[in-house]
């Protein structure tokens, strides 16, 4: 692809939250490089345009990562756009595309996009000459709308029809793809867009951890990186914990990532009970990449007790630092888990964690065979999907918009 393929990441460029969306989102801003011109939509200025500076420094930062999910925008920034468009004649009338979007190579979105994005589309799309793809990550919103926040849940259904607009999906694994067909067919669409599987793909660097094992004389240390959300399915953690606590095993839990404030409430008042009593329970929240370095470095293994994910990134991140991993064996997290050490459970609740855990924990021999095994896996990295991704975007037809 010669000219340069638009990447809209317009909530990530306006935030620090780190969640596996904007992880990924961020990956190909970078992997892509100048072969790439990323943009946002200005619902201020009322267009689409290039990042600035402020913006590509979110995408860039390597500090701790913030505690707000949402998008935020400086207030110089929203009135020196509210005045651009009262300047503009029409401007009101129409989001306008960007002037290099009639030039563009292709048109590439990795974010779950907003109404007012959703609104701005079809003027972006109808100006670039194709080929145009989404990245659709999971179904999650759809199959536990209980443990999911609500306007994720109310905006959902109109997110999927809009997706019909591009001329290809790539889901992250077979299962979303699966999810989105299904929903499709449920919904009597036959004319789709094609929906290809392109596996996301990780840095794993050489952790001087991989080789780490506890000594007698010191407190084994999981670890469990995640968001504290409904579908996170933290509280059958913490009670698979407290079983093993109360029978006296001697370990420690460690927790980080962002809790969200409606889902992830009951398992944050959780660890702050437990905490309360004296258990070895800790809960760092979102943290630095030297920091959750340093934390894979410690640990014995990892354990993600997640009940649905589109992929499930900590998983294989887990993996390429030599740590095996307890998680489902359903979905998603089944096809990160079948290459080879990860105890892979046919149910995450509580009993069954706590059996896997204490397995683990009693039986170095077999935490070391899985050691091994994750060590010997190979794993794609982020350069490879941002290849993989815009090699299979080149071959996409125009397709008519739905």
């Amino acid at each position: 692809m010669t000219a340069p393929l638009l990447l809209d990441l317009s909530h990530t460029s306006h935030t620090l939250a780190r969640t596996g969306i904007q992880r990924v989102a961020r990956s190909l801003h970078a992997a892509l490089g100048p072969r790439a011109v990323s943009i946002c939509h200005d619902s201020y200025e009322g267009t689409w345009r290039e990042l600035e500076e402020w913006e590509k420094a979110n995408l860039t930062a390597t500090g701790a990562a913030s505690s707000h999910r949402g998008a935020r925008w400086p207030l110089g920034v929203k009135l020196r756009g509210h005045l651009r468009r009262c300047l503009t004649p029409g401007a009101a009338l129409v989001t306008r595309p960007p002037s290099l979007a009639r030039e563009a190579g292709g048109l590439l979105v990795p974010e779950v996009f907003s109404p007012a994005v959703a609104a701005a589309l079809p003027a972006l799309l109808a100006a670039v000459p194709g080929p145009r793809a989404a990245v659709f990550h999971d179904a999650i919103a759809l199959k536990f709308p209980e443990l999911t926040p609500g306007k994720t849940v109310a905006r959902f259904p109109a997110y999927l029809r809009e997706l019909l607009q591009f001329d290809g999906i790539a889901a992250i694994s077979e299962d979303s793809r699966q999810s989105l067909l299904e929903y499709w067919r449920w919904l009597g669409v036959s004319d789709v867009p094609p929906v290809e599987v392109i596996p996301l793909g990780i840095d794993p660097p050489a952790p001087a951890g991989a080789k780490f094992a506890p000594s007698p004389l010191q407190l084994p240390v999981i670890l469990s990186v995640g968001s504290l959300e409904g579908r996170k399915n933290h509280l059958a953690l913490l009670d698979a914990c407290e079983r093993l606590w109360a029978a006296g095993t001697k370990f420690e839990l460690r927790l980080i990532g962002l809790a969200h404030p409606q889902t992830g409430r009951a398992a944050l008042d959780r660890v702050r009970a437990l905490q309360a009593t004296g258990r070895m329970l800790r809960y760092d929240g979102p943290v630095d990449d030297a920091t959750l370095e340093a934390a894979y470095a410690g640990c014995v293994f990892t354990v993600y007790p997640s009940l649905m994910e589109g992929f499930g990134l900590p998983v294989l991140e887990s993996l390429a630092r030599g740590k095996p991993c307890i998680c489902s064996a359903r979905g998603a997290l089944g096809e990160s888990a079948h290459g080879g050490g990860c105890v892979a459970l046919a149910s995450v609740d509580a009993a069954s964690l706590a059996a896997a855990l204490a397995r683990l924990l009693a039986t170095p021999t077999v935490w070391a065979a899985l050691a091994v095994a994750a060590r010997s896996r190979t794993f794609k990295t982020t350069e490879s999907y941002a290849h993989e991704l815009t090699a299979w975007l080149e071959t996409l037809p125009r397709r008519r918009s739905a």
